[in-house]
């Protein structure tokens, strides 16, 4: 070998063993696009679990559990009638920096103060610049609850709520409660580009937006300003992959290195496999029908009692759980929630249905539709099937359904638009809270234009749930409020479920979330 041969390689070598080791980039593959980046306005699993990894609240759920823990926030303080709520902020956290946005100053007050008077104020500067319906804001009731908010000191904020709620700590660690930057919306208001805020993210989490292909990849790298610790993935990427059998052979292949939930008829494929790590949970979850309050039969609580008793939900077990990790659901959340009412029980009975139509005027049944879920979810594995097999125990009865179905934005739309007559749902907690599965689905305020669930004795109940801080008696609220609901029928409860996520054995941190949610911080290959 010549010399200057040797000194070359030796260089090289040299320079191979010096140099850090590359981060891998993270892919997962996800079963469904996001609706938008501004946390704020959605509520779907889709949306959440992107914009999980770019934002965060003043408060955060431990990683694998339902107790909160400091987020943006280090430390706060709540009055003893649960009205009256102090937060304490973090010292140096950075907005992200991105082509379009260069922050100027730190993460403060002023920033909470915006984020929370979009949900609260129809006339905020930016709302009439951006009118926007905050979806999870809504169904809580913010603007009413919440008095006022108040800027202490830079880092320091002071939330008053109008009447007791013992959970309201626990909505400033959820999805919605995301922080915007006060300097970045001025900045989109003086441009008269608001409604950026939705596909142009500006948050301080682990990751930092770069770019979205619509139905195709979502693109998010390591944010260099993180204020925790530096992230071992540079690179994370959201595969926007709808069919679920498509997303295993992608993981088989290692194209993805995560999926989403996995279906019950997927697992085998995925444990025979050694490079594959399968991890589950029983999840805090429910897939359920939801009826059209507000017009047709289905107006009729007799109509949807008959509807409900008719379905045969062990036949849909068999067909959709083969492998029996699946619950039937009885009550609006599940039994590992504190206050779940034990005596509540389903019911088989296409007899009494028949008597029941009868009573409501229907002897000779009626037809509607039944919106079958696009998309796939651990408690609601095929949307098809399950409505083909209610549309046959429906047929028994007299009632002739007509399956239809949507792509997922567009069924999400128009089922908010109340288009529907009933329609697949579903719904996973955050904070292990019987109202965390009440009040943004079945409250007055979820249902401002009467379309969905709106009971007067449902909702005092849980307003004295929200008030109430001696845990016996708040379950004993919840337990008669299952009974207005079991009573009232506004949904046809299905399944509570374990949630199956498959990854590549050389995924490193990742813990699985009771709501089956996503967060890749700490997460690297």
């Amino acid at each position: 070998m010549k010399p200057l041969t040797r000194i070359v390689l030796l260089a090289s070598l040299m320079v191979a063993f010096a140099a850090p080791a590359l981060a891998k980039p993270l892919v997962y593959c996800a079963d469904s696009s996001p609706e938008g980046f501004d946390p704020g306005l959605w509520d779907s699993a889709g949306t959440n679990n992107v914009v999980t990894q770019m934002f965060q609240g003043l408060i955060g759920f431990k990683r694998g559990g339902t107790d909160l823990e400091p987020q943006l926030a280090t430390s706060w303080t709540v009055s003893p009638d649960a009205k009256v709520f102090t937060f304490t902020l973090r010292k140096g956290v950075r907005f992200h920096k991105t082509a379009y946005f260069t922050p100027t100053r730190d993460f403060n007050a002023d920033d909470v103060v915006l984020t929370y008077s979009r949900f609260t104020q129809p006339k905020h500067p930016f709302n009439v610049a951006f009118p926007a319906l905050f979806i999870y804001p809504q169904n809580l009731g913010l603007g009413d609850l919440i008095e006022k908010i108040e800027k202490l000191d830079d880092l320091t904020v002071r939330f008053t709520l109008r009447r007791a709620n013992v959970t309201f700590l626990s909505y400033f660690a959820m999805p919605f409660a995301g922080i915007q930057s006060a300097e970045y919306t001025d900045q989109l208001l003086k441009t008269n580009s608001a409604q950026s805020i939705n596909n142009a993210p500006i948050g301080t989490g682990p990751f930092r937006f770069q770019s979205y292909k619509k139905d195709d990849v979502v693109r998010m790298e390591a944010n260099p300003d993180y204020w925790g610790k530096k992230q071992e993935t540079d690179k994370l990427l959201f595969l926007i992959t709808r069919e679920p059998n498509v997303r295993v052979q992608k993981l088989l292949a290692g194209e993805c290195h995560i999926i989403s939930p996995i279906r019950d008829n997927d697992i085998a494929a995925i444990e025979s496999r050694k490079d594959i790590v399968l991890k589950k949970i029983q999840a805090l979850n429910i897939s359920y029908l939801s009826f059209n309050m507000k017009r047709g039969p289905t107006k009729q609580r007799e109509v949807r009692e008959a509807l409900d008793i008719a379905v045969d939900r062990d036949a849909i077990f068999k067909a959709l759980f083969p492998r029996g990790d699946a619950m039937q659901a009885v009550s609006a959340f599940p039994p590992a929630i504190p206050g779940y009412n034990k005596k509540l029980k389903n019911e088989f009975n296409p007899t009494r249905a028949k008597e029941l139509l009868k009573k409501a005027g229907y002897p000779d049944g009626f037809s509607l539709d039944l919106w079958a879920l696009p998309v796939v979810r651990p408690t609601n594995p095929n949307g098809q099937l399950m409505a083909q097999l209610i549309q046959q125990d429906w047929a028994k009865i007299g009632v002739k359904a007509t399956i239809k179905t949507y792509e997922w934005g567009e069924y999400l739309k128009r089922a908010k638009n109340g288009e529907h007559d009933v329609y697949m749902s579903g719904w996973s907690g955050d904070s292990g809270d019987a109202d965390d599965f009440l009040a943004p689905n079945l409250s007055c305020a979820s249902s401002s234009d009467g379309v969905k669930f709106c009971n007067a004795e449902f909702d005092k109940l849980l307003d004295e749930g929200r008030a109430m801080t001696d845990k016996a008696k708040r379950n004993q609220i919840y337990e008669k409020a299952q009974e207005i609901f079991k009573r009232e029928r506004p949904w046809i409860t299905m399944a509570h479920s374990t949630v199956y996520i498959p990854m590549l054995q050389d995924v490193k941190g990742f813990v699985m979330a009771p709501n089956g949610g996503v967060d890749f911080e700490g997460v690297s290959r």
